[in-house]
């Protein structure tokens, strides 16, 4: 068993199909075909089930796919121990959900990049669902989701308590309980723990939303609020300082606080750039 087949049979299950694997890798499909046909005679296990329109895996797919993630993974990593540098160098990826990229986070990006030059930094945006998902696919280094870390195989690096708020327009003085039942909520895609907190939040006092307005970025919702369209539950810290436009209400205790973790890997190398952005959150007491 080859790494080079490991791969192979990585990009076939992430592609559906064997010929749109081949064009992502520059192969010739029959060598595709080959290698695949190979690793499940070692195995002696179909790993994939086939049909007209490609293919998709097995159950015994699915299983040889989590450690064909980990093997390659280790490979990185004992490349990465043994020609890493006494400086942070190297490639960075982080996640951040749309709540963390503020202000405050891109100082301390700046000053990272400005001590450690030799570090290509890459941030991805996404809900905590989809972050999490990447950090556990070896896909980012580490990442920051709100929430539960969600799996053991997990762990946080860092911690940030964020007071939340009702945040509606500037012209709105009070939300009565009875008034929330004809709120129209805007908020991110399902699985966005500020979201959740709303529809809780409402459960817990026997409403349902009149209308919900569902977006993709912080501020495209903040421009909804800001034009009277709607309200939505936000960390306070996610908020531009005086904007005139917005205004924040007090939410009951139960949902006044969130958590938002900086995660990574528990069994992936931890690399010196990795250390050192965390050292610099810490620095700057970014969230604190």
């Amino acid at each position: 068993m080859e790494l080079t087949d490991l791969k192979v049979f990585l990009v076939v299950a992430e592609e559906g199909s064997v010929s749109a694997a081949a064009r992502r890798l520059d192969y010739v499909q029959s060598n595709v075909t080959t290698r695949l046909r190979k690793l499940e005679s070692e195995l002696g296990a179909p790993l994939f089930h086939r049909h007209p329109k490609g293919v998709v895996l097995s159950e015994r797919g699915i299983i040889f796919r989590e450690y064909a993630l980990k093997i390659l993974q280790l490979a990185d990593d004992a490349v990465n121990a043994v020609r890493e540098r006494e400086e942070p160098a190297g490639t960075l990826a982080i996640g951040v959900v749309e709540t963390v990229a503020s202000a405050g986070l891109l100082r301390v990006l700046s000053d990272f990049q400005a001590r450690y030059p030799h570090v290509s930094l890459s941030l991805v945006t996404g809900t905590s669902p989809n972050l999490r998902a990447k950090v556990l696919n070896y896909e980012l280094d580490g990442a920051f989701v709100t929430g539960e870390i969600g799996s053991p195989l997990l762990v946080s690096e860092y911690e940030i308590r964020d007071v939340v708020g009702l945040v509606t327009h500037s012209g709105v003085e009070e939300i009565s309980t009875s008034d929330l039942s004809r709120v129209t909520w805007v908020v991110f895609q399902k699985g966005c723990p500020f979201r959740a907190l709303t529809e809780a939040w409402l459960e817990s006092a026997g409403l349902k939303p009149a209308q919900v307005i569902e977006t993709a970025t912080l501020e495209t919702m903040l421009g909804c609020v800001r034009s009277g369209l709607g309200a939505t539950l936000l960390p306070v810290s996610a908020l531009p300082q005086e904007d005139g436009q917005l205004r924040v209400l007090p939410v009951p205790e139960a949902y006044w606080s969130m958590t938002t973790r900086l995660i990574r890997r528990r069994d992936r190398f931890v690399s010196k750039a990795f250390t050192a952005f965390v050292e610099r959150l810490k620095a700057h007491g970014f969230g604190k």
